[in-house]
């Protein structure tokens, strides 16, 4: 009988294929690839600030790295967001101090409000710009992991989110006045149906840390619940209170 030399390939090629998985086993070909983000210090950070021509410009935020380059009118030297290239700056992304101690990553002290408010920002550069790494420091450790205050920041930011959700619900229950204001006239507002009342905000110091209150229209037997205040210098009936 003739046999083809052909006949010899697959077993060739299946001794081959065992040979192969012995030497790299199946799960080394399927294993996550190293996060290859690179570890940034302050000075390192500071490098990036706009002012070398030949370094791309970055900016830290709750201590994830930007690539902004593409910004550079906005965040090279002259540019109206210069004060954030080569450093973490989030605390001024909500307070507007743009010198001095302003220029910090520290949230201390700020509101829930305030703090989601930030993480909304970093998640904007997330969606607009590079992630090029991770600063060491208040949110990272020296090998990238985060640290205990960027864990008690995000549980911060949900809070807020919650508590904003929250509060948006409850305004819904009771309508919004309608407004307008004028160089000549000054403020006014008022109501369609019912009549314009101040009410406290019913989240608002969980949020803020402070109180505040809102115009909402109320009919005429609900006028006289607990917290129901009317316009200063506005009647009793009015359903247009200028302030």
């Amino acid at each position: 009988m003739h046999w083809s030399p052909f006949l010899g390939i697959p077993l060739i090629l299946t001794l081959l294929s065992l040979l192969l998985f012995k030497i790299f086993p199946l799960k080394s070909l399927n294993s996550t690839p190293q996060n290859s983000a690179r570890i940034f210090t302050v000075e390192e950070l500071a490098l990036y600030n706009g002012s070398d021509p030949n370094l791309p410009i970055f900016l830290g935020i709750i201590g994830s790295v930007f690539d902004v380059s593409k910004g550079k009118s906005h965040y090279g030297e002259g540019g109206g967001y210069n004060h954030f290239a080569g450093r973490d700056a989030s605390r001024a992304f909500i307070s507007g101090n743009f010198t001095g101690d302003g220029l910090t990553d520290s949230l201390r002290d700020l509101s829930s409000a305030e703090v989601k408010s930030i993480v909304d920002w970093r998640d904007f550069y997330f969606r607009t710009y590079t992630f090029v790494g991770k600063l060491v420091g208040r949110y990272y450790d020296s090998e990238g992991n985060p640290t205990k205050y960027l864990k008690g920041v995000e549980a911060k930011a949900a809070r807020g989110a919650q508590l904003m959700e929250k509060q948006k619900n409850e305004e819904a229950k009771l309508t919004s006045c309608n407004s307008r204001w004028s160089q000549e006239e000054g403020s006014e507002v008022w109501c369609d149906d019912g009549y314009p009342r101040l009410v406290q905000r019913p989240t608002e110091i969980a949020l803020t840390g402070k109180m505040s209150k809102r115009c909402a229209c109320f009919k005429e037997e609900d006028l006289d619940q607990l917290g129901v205040e009317v316009y200063e210098g506005c009647d009793h009936f009015a359903k247009t209170c200028r302030l």
